[in-house]
């Protein structure tokens, strides 16, 4: 199974970039004395030096090696010897071929602690009125079933990926489209109207998403019944699907819709309502929100008249059957169909309006991101496309953040088929296997009825978007639940328990504040925990610049893993030095400051007591 410890050791624990700031100068001063010669910054290269060897940051040497014509072992004592002459905080080095193993001194750790400590909200850049603005769509419904794990994993990472964006300093607009219309939406209607008995959410009790999407699956069913039957009676296959009463009577229904049928325009808005209000509630449970929802129903009109410009510029073209197209073969593309023969829209309409409706609400835009799955990789390859023929120059700042599917123990979702595993009952599973482990590990002990139900959910949810982010959004998942709810390890309790237990280590003590004294000792275990602090900005930087929430919530498990390593086997509270217990104390307190900080990003909350 991938690891995605992996991402936060290859891309953050090597960018150490208050250290490198620091120390490019004095090693463009030393090559100049040393070897008389400029050397450029972007040749001047650094690593995380290897466990093996002692040392907090590594210089790579080679590059200085023709011009000091000498070994590489040569050149990198001289530059070693350099740096702890003219830089107070390189106490000593290493030298291991052409590598430069520097040890930086306690006091540099301790100095960026205590910056960090004192700056308020610590690794997150302010955002103004100028800042500059990024749009970030998620979620995007079909209005004909309820949200399955799929739409977790889309609004996980797209909720996710816009509060790190504004970490990093930018303003950040979240919106959905909602795809309200198409002949799906009328499958679901049709089915209802056939066969529901008028029957309501208010009448069965059930959520509103759930009881339309049984009529989808209705639908399915009796239309393959149908499919059936006209093979019987001598169709083919093609023939029959194309051919099923139910499947041209939902197209006539879309074509009726679309002419603004009274009927049938009030059996949408009523149907579409239901689902409106079962969306809002699981989206308020999952902690996801938008600042604006666009609605397919209102931007496919939009996208009708972009295509009816695109084709009085000649960059569509019509087919006999009156269907409109066009060709990107010249893109390494191939034909794409924008609109039906019948005059009715498909997905590409609809996206081309939204695009263009997007940029005229937000002009000033640097950045749309759409948050869909790969699936969909050529959809917007191409829509992007279009979108540049058109002229549109706002059209070069689109991205596509496309994410591996979630996959299942027992194979693929169908929605059609019913086959899906349900947001809200995963939620819900996910809450009551956090119940029975917790009481099986005693850990609701004391606890108010109330108070269990909110640490379960709390516990769950946690679980469940910290196993899905903690993934590179590139790489599929296999998602089993079990898995996923557990308080050792790479998971979300094992993060949200140790939090906890800072809380209640600090509650203990009754803490206060001190100050830092840069002139402390300090344990190896307390500086690996000084150096973690240190980069939390980068990390965060980072993940924005990657649009990667897994570089977040790896660091958070390596931040937790060392700080349960350092709880273990330091002596916290039982010390009779006053300022070492003090420093103790703060450093788990900032800890746990960074914990709470870096689990919101990934729209997780962490219980004070556990």
């Amino acid at each position: 199974m991938y690891d995605g410890r992996n991402i936060f050791t290859k891309n953050c624990l090597e960018r150490m970039k208050e250290i490198e700031l620091q120390l490019i100068q004095p090693i463009t001063d030393a090559v100049m004395e040393l070897l008389k010669a400029d050397i450029p910054a972007n040749q001047i290269n650094f690593q995380t030096t290897r466990k093996e060897f002692d040392g907090d940051v590594t210089l790579v040497v080679f590059p200085m090696v023709r011009l000091a014509k000498k070994s590489p072992e040569q050149t990198a004592n001289d530059l070693g010897d350099y740096l702890v002459k003219h830089i107070d905080f390189v106490e000593e080095y290493n030298v291991v071929k052409g590598f430069l193993n520097m040890v930086i001194s306690e006091s540099f750790w301790l100095n960026s602690y205590a910056k960090a400590f004192q700056t308020k909200d610590y690794g997150r850049v302010s955002t103004g009125n100028d800042s500059p603005l990024t749009v970030v769509e998620y979620c995007s419904p079909n209005t004909n079933k309820p949200l399955h794990l799929g739409h977790i994993r889309n609004n996980l990472l797209g909720y996710s990926v816009a509060e790190i964006i504004k970490a990093s300093g930018k303003r950040v607009k979240k919106v959905q489209i909602i795809n309200d219309r198409g002949i799906h939406i009328c499958k679901s209607m049709l089915a209802w109207k056939k066969f529901g008995a008028g029957e309501t959410p208010e009448s069965t009790g059930v959520k509103g998403d759930h009881l339309v999407g049984k009529y989808y699956v209705r639908f399915d069913k009796e239309y393959k019944k149908e499919i059936e039957s006209l093979i019987a009676e001598g169709k083919t296959e093609d023939e029959a699907k194309k051919e099923a009463p139910l499947l041209v009577e939902a197209q006539n229904m879309l074509r009726m819709w679309e002419a603004k049928d009274e009927e049938i325009v009030a059996l949408w808005s009523m149907m579409n309502k239901w689902v409106y209000d079962g969306f809002d509630a699981t989206n308020k449970r999952m902690g996801v929100d938008f600042d604006v929802n666009y609605y397919e129903s209102e931007t496919y009109l939009i996208g009708k008249e972009i295509i009816k410009h695109g084709l009085e510029k000649q960059i569509f073209y019509k087919k006999n059957d009156g269907s409109v197209w066009i060709d990107l073969s010249d893109q390494g593309l191939d034909e794409k169909l924008l609109l039906r023969s019948d005059g009715t829209s498909v997905y590409m309409t609809q996206d081309l309006g939204t695009a263009y409706k997007r940029y005229k609400d937000n002009p000033e835009m640097k950045g749309l991101i759409y948050t869909v799955g790969n699936e969909q990789d050529y959809h917007f390859n191409v829509l992007f496309k279009i979108l540049e023929k058109l002229g549109f120059k706002w059209a070069e700042n689109l991205f596509h953040l496309s994410y591996g599917m979630v996959d299942l123990p027992s194979g693929k979702m169908k929605s059609r088929e019913g086959t899906v595993v349900d947001a809200d009952e995963l939620i819900l599973e996910m809450t009551n296997n956090a119940s029975k482990l917790s009481e099986e590990l005693g850990k609701l002990d004391g606890l108010s009825s109330n108070d269990k139900k909110v640490l379960n959910e709390t516990i769950g949810l946690g679980a469940l978007k910290y196993y899905i982010l903690k993934v590179d959004p590139k790489k599929r998942i296999l998602f089993d639940p079990n898995d996923s709810i557990d308080f050792n390890g790479n998971t979300g309790p094992f993060i949200q328990y140790t939090y906890a237990r800072i809380q209640s280590l600090l509650t203990k003590s009754n803490y206060k504040k001190s100050k830092i004294n840069n002139q402390l000792e300090i344990n190896d275990k307390e500086k690996q925990l000084l150096k973690l602090l240190t980069i939390f900005p980068e990390i965060i930087k980072s993940a924005a610049d990657n649009l990667n929430p897994a570089l977040i919530a790896n660091y958070t498990y390596e931040l937790v893993k060392n700080f349960n390593s350092y709880y273990q086997t330091t002596t916290i509270l039982k010390i009779n030095d006053e300022e070492l217990k003090g420093f103790r104390l703060t450093l788990s307190y900032k800890v746990a400051s960074i914990i709470k900080s870096s689990m919101k990003l990934l729209g997780i909350n962490v219980p004070e007591k556990m």
